[in-house]
């Protein structure tokens, strides 16, 4: 890795100088060790590593943009390899945290008849009905019309701030309503 480290420090500051050939040589030279990483940090957080060549992309495009930013004097590959788990994190981050399950599998546990409810909905409905009018709005948009905090905020002229108080307010006192019951 020392060889590596060497010449990759040779090339970017031949790079910096405006050798276009040490920089296409540099570049393909990080590409398959960026590549390797990406694939391997995906894997250790569960992710498809089809993405892979997604986060390279990032990494390849942040070097060449940021490339003013790194210190000649110091060597490359730590400032290479920051820039990369920077990339990972940011490319995890976008995708969230998802867990496919194949619904098939739980075929035997999801009941094929309707379950009975256990509050019939024109009672919760009766009780939403008794809530104040920002609580009862706020609930309907998010629970009832599957709207996000962002657009029932713009729907109803609110902050986001004020629609999550809201949201919580509301449904705590539909839930204190429907114990009392």
């Amino acid at each position: 890795m020392r060889d590596h480290e060497d010449e990759w420090t040779g090339l970017m500051r031949l790079a910096i100088s405006g050798d276009g050939a040490a920089y296409r040589r540099l570049l393909g030279a990080i590409a398959p060790v960026l590549r390797a990483g990406a694939r391997r940090g995906l894997a250790r957080a569960g992710q498809p590593v089809d993405q892979s060549e997604d986060i390279v992309q990032d990494i390849l495009l942040a070097v060449h943009l940021k490339r003013h930013t790194w210190d000649a004097g110091a060597p490359f590959a730590p400032w290479l390899f920051a820039i990369a788990r920077n990339k990972l994190i940011d490319a995890l981050r976008r995708r969230g945290r998802r867990v496919f399950v194949n619904i098939d599998d739980f075929r035997e546990v999801i009941p094929s008849e309707p379950v009975e409810e256990t509050v019939p909905a024109r009672e919760v409905a009766a009780h939403l009905e008794s809530l104040p009018a920002r609580q009862r709005d706020v609930l309907r948009s998010i629970a009832v019309d599957s709207a996000s905090i962002k657009a029932t905020a713009a729907k109803l002229s609110m902050s986001e701030g004020a629609v999550r108080v809201a949201l919580h307010r509301g449904l705590a006192n539909l839930t204190a309503k429907l114990r009392k019951e």
